[in-house]
């Protein structure tokens, strides 16, 4: 059953509004200024918030909320969004509280808590790390079709920007494994007070049990050939099964306000230091996955940090909007599951639903003047 964000009074399934902390995010065009442009917004000052922000207090907010669920409404399938103002504090949620699987979204989890292993000198961006044949894992990405042999070696760095600019399966559950395991990831996310997040398998195990895979090697040590030799044996019924099965299973799920708060914490800089917050951030920005996502409506010229998700009925987006102007930033995430329409139309859903939350956000960088005068009490 959804489930609405705090500080909303609206019936269950309608988007709600609620404050999550502030930040930043980054720029699309030329290394230099992408860097230069992180580092300045890393340092600003921080926004002092004064309380949430709900739709009964500010009608224009209540506005984008019925925008949201005008859209949901259209969709084959069900609608997670959550995105937050993060210089005003102003947020909006439909089914915010919803566990929704996240696909690719999850390695955005895996490289903060990676980052954070480099920030504290236990990982170096530059160690190499030489690829073996159980490595080499279906789905996504370059590496299981052009490096079939043992003997490959890449760094850290080179994993890191193949996992988050072409969500490589194979760079990805070697990362997982070198920053501890999805308990490491885990942990990361209560010490940073992130709730409703959870990472559980490497893609090789979600794959796999989204297909019915069975056979699979408790520590997922599979070679490739072995892998397909095992699907090719499953069985067609257990193979439906298992996928409709998949959206109620718990394991690598996220809340859409779950994802929000992640977000944040990155571009605040309290998940991070300020030279990998900027890293993150940078190579979020260069991702080459999803352009008819968050993005598909935008403007050209608008900076977008991102990563998207896409498994059986399931499409997802999540990252940072950064507004024209001084406008502010936007953390957002959208998620759709269990639709049997094609990947296009659900894409066409998440483009939507991110250009009200773009129009809204840019027109309305505060709240209204009645809001203002409610919260001072005059």
């Amino acid at each position: 059953m959804p489930h609405d964000a705090v500080a909303s009074s609206s019936p269950p399934h309608r988007a709600a509004v609620a404050v999550l902390p502030a930040g930043l995010s980054h720029q699309r065009t030329g290394l230099f200024a992408r860097c230069a442009l992180a580092w300045a917004l890393l340092a600003a000052p921080q926004v002092v918030h004064a309380q949430a922000v709900t739709q009964g207090q500010d009608p224009n907010l209540t506005r984008l909320a019925a925008e949201v669920e005008r859209i949901a409404a259209d969709l084959n399938g069900e609608l997670g969004v959550g995105a937050l103002h993060l210089e005003s504090g102003r947020a909006v949620y439909l089914n915010g509280d919803e566990p929704f699987p996240m696909a690719s979204t999850f390695k955005v989890p895996i490289a903060v808590q990676l980052l954070t292993l480099v920030d504290g000198g236990r990982m170096r961006l530059d160690s190499m790390i030489t690829l073996q044949p159980g490595d080499l894992h279906p789905g996504s990405g370059v590496l299981t079709e052009l490096f079939d042999d043992p003997g490959v070696s890449l760094s850290v760095r080179n994993l890191l920007e193949l996992m988050l600019l072409i969500s490589d399966n194979s760079a990805t559950d070697v990362l997982l494994r070198e920053v501890g395991g999805s308990d490491a990831v885990n942990a990361r996310l209560a010490a940073l007070g992130v709730q409703g997040v959870r990472v559980d398998r490497p893609t090789v195990g979600l794959i796999a049990d989204w297909a019915g895979v069975r056979g699979i090697p408790e520590d997922y040590d599979v070679s490739i050939d072995e892998y397909r030799r095992l699907a090719r044996a499953t069985p067609r019924a257990v193979r439906d099964s298992a996928t409709a099965a998949f959206d109620d299973d718990p394991r690598d799920t996220s809340t859409p306000a779950g994802m929000v708060a992640l977000l944040a914490r990155v571009v605040e800089g309290k998940a991070l230091s300020a030279a990998s917050s900027a890293l993150l951030l940078d190579i979020m920005t260069r991702s080459t996955t999803g352009g008819a996502r968050i993005m598909g409506h935008l403007p050209e010229h608008v900076s977008v940090a991102h990563k998207t998700g896409t498994i059986g009925g399931t499409t997802n987006d999540v990252g940072v909007i950064t507004l024209p102007g001084d406008a502010g930033r936007v953390a957002i995430a959208v998620f759709v599951k269990g639709s049997p329409a094609p990947v296009e139309r659900r894409e066409h859903t998440i483009a939507e639903v991110s250009r009200a939350i773009y129009d809204y956000f840019l027109f309305q960088p505060q709240a209204s003047t009645h809001t203002l005068q409610q919260r001072q009490g005059s």
